[in-house]
């Protein structure tokens, strides 16, 4: 669902941000490794990528049962009380989605402007 959310130009935009991390700055410091260690959360902790795919999953899951309640809701067995109240949810999940994928995307835009 985050791949829908994603333009071609964010898209392209991260990963030349993961490219311009990956390399060697002009004054011969090495902003990152090229092939750095795999950094394990500390036990009980989740990695800021795990932390997305469960957002992404939970924003998934609203929409899906959005649409099965405005589908069912078609057929009488829903209030349409209920209906509405699931639509509000995935709105406000898919919102937040947008929110956060802008804000990476605005974060990209800056480091990229930054001089070196």
């Amino acid at each position: 669902m985050i791949d829908s959310l994603l333009s071609v130009s964010t898209r392209n935009a991260l990963s030349k941000l993961s490219e311009s991390v990956n390399e060697t700055g002009s004054s011969g410091i090495t902003i990152a490794p090229a092939n750095p260690p795999a950094v394990q959360p500390a036990v009980g902790e989740a990695s800021f990528g795990d932390v997305l795919s469960q957002l992404t999953g939970s924003m998934t899951d609203k929409l899906k049962n959005a649409e099965a309640m405005s589908i069912s809701s078609i057929t009488g067995d829903v209030p349409t009380r209920e209906v509405v109240n699931s639509v509000m949810e995935a709105e406000q999940s898919l919102q937040t989605a947008i929110a956060i994928r802008d804000k990476i995307v605005q974060a990209y835009l800056e480091i990229s402007r930054m001089q070196i």
